[in-house]
Parts: C-alpha cells; structure tokens; sequence
C-alpha cells in the first residue's frame, strides 16, 4: 500500500488517527500514559520501566507481571476514553439536549445491532454471522510496525498529519510521541495550542515531513467526542494549513 500511495502520490496527503503504529513505542506509551494520568502506582511504573526492554520488545516474566499489576491497578475504566462513563443498556435514557457535543456511550452497541440486521448483512453482501467489531477473527494483515512505512512516505515528500485525543488510553499520545520521535525530525513549528471557539482545541508541533496534532478531550474516535474541533482540525488539514493559533 506505501508503494502504491508513493508511486501515485499526485497532490496526496495522508493524515492518520490514533493510529497503532509499532508495537514496542506503542506498549512503552501506555503505561508512561497509565502512570502520567494517574492510574498506576509509581511502584509499578518503575518495575515496568526497570524489566520492559521496549527497544528489542524482548519482555521477561518480571515485565508481564509488573503490566498485568498495571492493568490491574487501573480498574474497570472506559479505556477509549479514561474520563468517560461505562455504557449501562438498563439506565433510563436521559432528555436529549440536542447537542452533538454530548456522546452516548452506549454508540457502539447500536452499530453492532444495526450491522447483525439479516436486511443490513444481505444489503452488504456479506457472510450471515455474528458481527462484533474488534473481534481479531482472521487477521493476516497486522504487522508489529508500520514505521518503515510511514518513513518512506515521509521521504517521498508526501504531506503526513498525526492526530490523538488527548483521554484515549487504548493508543494514548504517548505512543503517538514515541513512535514519532524513531525518525528524530528537526522540529519547522514549534509546539503551540491551536484554538477551535476560542477555546484551546489542542496542541501541534510541525517537523519536516510530519505535524503531530492533539486534540483537546477527545478520545479515541476524535470526532465522537469532540466533533468541532475535529472539524477545524480536519479543514485546516485539507486547507494546507496548521490548525489557527
């Protein structure tokens, strides 16, 4: 798929979204997020950054015990977005206020009833199963990293844009950061806010080659959750520009 974009690359560019980009700066990020945000002991922190060797990914049995404490000491949380509440299906519905900016955390459930329809399967021409997202049935196509990847775009001079909602815990910003800093860009714009309604929408800083942007209480599917700055985000990205300062 690089080949390809690169060998078509025409006016291209390419903006990814809280993206699993490697699979060691992607772990490391994680748990920093976990310890920086306040879910983690710092006893834990320092056992998972004394036995996790997240250069090679060779973990020993002393770093899965201090992750697996990690997990655990971070709860039952909603780790897409840490801030937001769990879906509960038995809870009355409230009073719509009629604002796109109050997310239902119930959402998914309503695509995976829509999705099971035998009328919406037959309409997608697909197989007639039980469709549950994030179900891992039969991948062959998900490779410990994409860094190369995103390098030899990079080198190909195809404009890049990386974004994160600054609450996912599942691909936190830390793992964005780290996976970023690999390619040891110098820095063209130097880390800023940028503003959606005069309200600080998030943070972006522009190397050569690639702007890294968050967004401001977003989790993992910014939009969702944040709807207008992403969109300010999005147009400033489609415009060629950074987000307004």
């Amino acid at each position: 798929m690089g080949n390809q974009i690169i060998r078509e690359k025409f006016q291209l560019i390419v903006q990814i979204g809280n993206a699993w980009i490697d699979d060691n700066t992607g772990n490391k990020g994680i748990y920093e997020y976990y310890w920086t945000h306040a879910l983690n002991s710092d006893e834990t922190n320092s056992g998972i950054n004394k036995y996790c060797d997240f250069l090679t990914g060779n973990f020993s049995s002393a770093c899965y015990d201090y992750q697996n404490q990690g997990d655990v000491e971070r709860g039952e949380i909603y780790i897409y977005n840490i801030y937001a509440p769990f879906c509960n299906p038995s809870a009355p519905e409230p009073p719509s206020p009629g604002s796109i900016q109050d997310f239902d955390p119930c959402s998914s459930n309503y695509v995976d009833s829509y999705l099971n329809l035998p009328e919406v399967q037959k309409a997608l021409r697909t197989i007639n199963t039980t469709w549950s997202s994030c179900s891992f049935v039969g991948w062959t196509d998900s490779p410990s990293t994409i860094l190369p990847t995103i390098k030899q775009l990079i080198d190909s001079g195809i404009r890049l844009w990386v974004y994160s909602g600054d609450v996912d815990g599942r691909v936190p910003i830390t793992s964005s950061r780290h996976s970023i800093n690999t390619f040891k860009l110098p820095v063209e714009t130097a880390w800023r806010p940028w503003y959606s309604s005069n309200e600080v929408g998030g943070y972006v800083v522009g190397y050569k080659g690639l702007v890294l942007i968050t967004v401001r209480g977003a989790g993992h599917t910014v939009p969702s959750y944040q709807p207008e700055r992403a969109l300010t985000m999005i147009s400033s990205f489609l415009n060629g520009t950074l987000p307004p300062s």
